[in-house]
């Protein structure tokens, strides 16, 4: 090869390698910005389908305060804990000197979750991603068994169907309060928080901002 030839071959390929590295700094600015909005909606995927798995719930999704995918609500609860609750409750009526007595013990289940009548909001910004949903609450305690652990008549004062029916009434009450003084609520948000966390997987960290719920009745 001519001395010419390989000069010319040299600057060739040196053009070409300037060129190159040209173009990419050029359009570096654009390809980041592609796939900053291609990781995005990825992330936005994720978080999706994340909910629709757990609460079958699209929740509304805003990207930098834009409104990307908004809300659908086929569910309007989430139940993701439960536990078993016992009270008991005695009821005495003494009149002219004659007692009646009951005493019942109730087994309830006591579900925690999310109501979905509340607004959820996932807000996906370049340095955290925030979901917005309402604490969550003891949202069914239903009746297992009742023992009647006591049953005893006054001898002019005898237990009525009222008495009874009453004192059926106030247990599913002491169930209720007694379930909301568990960890039951927190439970059920560390639940949820984990739930995310195994399907979402992204650089920036997963938020959970809770509100106090709002009265649906």
């Amino acid at each position: 090869m001519s001395w010419p030839l390989g000069l010319a071959l040299v600057a060739l390929i040196a053009a070409l390698l300037i060129g190159f590295i040209f173009y990419r700094t050029e359009t570096w600015p654009m390809r980041t910005t592609h796939e900053g909005i291609g990781e995005t909606e990825r992330v936005a995927r994720d978080v999706k389908n994340a909910f629709v798995s757990i609460a079958h719930l699209q929740p509304r999704i805003t990207v930098n305060n834009r409104v990307y995918v908004e809300q659908t609500t086929p569910t309007s609860e989430l139940v993701l804990v439960s536990r078993q609750i016992e009270v008991e409750h005695e009821f005495v009526h003494t009149w002219m000197g004659s007692s009646k007595r009951v005493k019942l013990h109730g087994t309830f289940i006591a579900k925690g979750g999310f109501d979905l009548r509340q607004n959820v909001i996932v807000d996906l910004r370049p340095t955290a991603i925030l979901i917005h949903l309402p604490h969550a609450q003891v949202l069914d305690v239903i009746q297992d068994r009742v023992e009647v652990l006591a049953f005893e008549n006054g001898f002019w004062n005898p237990i009525s169907a009222a008495d009874v029916q009453n004192e059926l009434s106030i247990l599913p009450q002491l169930a209720r309060q007694k379930a909301a003084e568990t960890d039951l609520p927190a439970e059920a948000e560390r639940s949820i928080q984990q739930q995310l966390e195994e399907r979402v997987h992204t650089a920036q960290p997963l938020k959970l901002v809770f509100t106090n719920p709002t009265s649906t009745d």
